[in-house]
C-alpha cells in the first residue's frame, strides 16, 4: 500500500508543506476505480488561516476540495490518504462524503478520530510508515511551537 499512488501523492503534498514553512501533512483522495480525484497538504501557517487546518489535519479537506465540484456518487467508496491520523473536522467530512478507507501514514505523531471512522464502518489502515513519522518528528522538533498551535495545546 506504501507503493500506491494514492499514498505516494499524499507524502508529497506533505513533503510540499513542509517546504513551504508550514506542517508537514499531506493527503489524497482516490476513487474506488483508482483515480486520483484531488490532492493537497495542509495550508494554515501559508495562508494564515485557523480554518484551513481545525487542529491541524486540512490536508484531507484540502483533497476534497482540489477534487473540485463532483456528484456525491464520486467520492462514495473512495479511499483518502493522509500522512497523519486525521483531525476531528477532517474525519466528519470522510463520514460525510462516505469515503469507504482511510489509509494513515502514522498515528504516533497525533492520533486523531480512527475510532470514529471505525465506528461508522469506515475501514482504517495504519501503515506505521518511517517517512511520515520522519517528517512529523523533524517538525515537531524544530517548530515546537507551530506544532502546540496547531493541536490546539
Amino acid at each position: 500500500m506504501e507503493q500506491d499512488p494514492g499514498f505516494i501523492a499524499a507524502v508529497e503534498e506533505a513533503k510540499q508543506g513542509a517546504a513551504e514553512g508550514g506542517v508537514p501533512i499531506g493527503a489524497c483522495l482516490v476513487s474506488k476505480d483508482g483515480k486520483i480525484l484531488g490532492r493537497g497538504h495542509n495550508m494554515r501557517v501559508q495562508k494564515g488561516s485557523a480554518t484551513l487546518h481545525f487542529r491541524r489535519a486540512q490536508a484531507e479537506i484540502s483533497a476534497l476540495e482540489n477534487s473540485g465540484r463532483l456528484p456525491a456518487s464520486a467520492y462514495e467508496g473512495a479511499t483518502m490518504y493522509t500522512t497523519l491520523s486525521p483531525c476531528d473536522m477532517c474525519t466528519g467530512a470522510c463520514v460525510l462524503y462516505k469515503i469507504k478507507r482511510v489509509v494513515v501514514g502514522e498515528n504516533k505523531s497525533f492520533m486523531g478520530g480512527e475510532q470514529y471512522l471505525q465506528n461508522r464502518g469506515i475501514e482504517v489502515v495504519v501503515l506505521e510508515n518511517d517517512e511520515c513519522k520522519q517528517l512529523m518528528e523533524k517538525f515537531m522538533r524544530e517548530k515546537p511551537d507551530i506544532w502546540n498551535e496547531d493541536i490546539g495545546v
